[in-house]
């Protein structure tokens, strides 16, 4: 059974990666084919480094940390972090699963109702024209998870109320970065290597944080989260 749940969590953690790291990679390189030379080494070096690798490496180690300021980083870094640290991560372990839970399933149902896409599936082109149902529907679908979680305790509801929060800011900032996209790959507009350079950071940023927020709803392995 712990195989089956192991293998599961792999499955699920890399069709996600795939899913956003595909999507990801057109833009950057639409992007990345309108720089010099200069700025493309420089994003391919140290920017791309800091919004992927940093952000992966650090956000799982703060949001448990968040969620368990008992436990000293030294004791989180150290991976093992003694038996009171499972402790602690196992008592915050469903905050952090509805958290995740939540902000996966926004995360499809935005994918469902707004995100641009070439239909391959029967039925997506009509989910796709009730776009404005979104709102309502993750709007609801909050309600009841929250109303739910409360019979279960207060910090439990509190997750699920973060959960959808991440989404929403996290997508705003990224709605943003992309509406500037069609204006920087503009060939009329003389956009500065700098300027493309900011909205490839927040965007591979955002790109990022969605990966780390979204594994937290199939593990809890930092290791396996940092590598996904």
């Amino acid at each position: 059974m712990e195989i089956l749940v192991i293998l599961l969590t792999i499955i699920g953690l890399s069709l996600f990666e795939i899913i956003t790291s595909i999507d990801n990679a057109v833009i950057n390189a639409e992007v990345l084919s309108g720089m010099s030379k200069k700025a493309r080494r420089w994003f391919l070096t140290f920017g791309f480094f800091f919004a992927v690798f940093v952000v992966r490496g650090v956000l799982p180690f703060l949001i448990i940390w968040i969620a368990n300021p008992s436990i000293s980083p030294l004791s989180l870094l150290s991976l093992g972090g003694g038996s009171a640290a499972r402790d602690a991560i196992e008592h915050s372990a469903p905050i952090l699963l509805i958290a995740g839970g939540v902000f996966l399933l926004f995360l499809f149902f935005h994918w469902l109702f707004i995100e641009p896409k070439h239909y391959g599936i029967r039925g997506e082109k009509f989910f796709h024209a009730q776009g404005a149902w979104f709102f309502a529907i993750v709007s609801i679908l909050l309600t009841v998870i929250v109303w739910f979680a409360l019979g279960k305790g207060a910090m439990l509801a509190f997750g699920a109320v973060v959960g959808s929060t991440g989404f929403f800011l996290i997508h705003g900032f990224r709605q943003f970065a992309q509406q500037q996209e069609e204006r920087l790959l503009s060939t009329k507009n003389n956009i500065s290597d700098l300027s493309k350079l900011a909205y490839l950071e927040v965007l591979d940023t955002t790109f990022s944080i969605d990966g780390v927020i979204g594994a937290f709803a199939f593990t809890f392995a930092v290791p396996l989260i940092n590598c996904s």
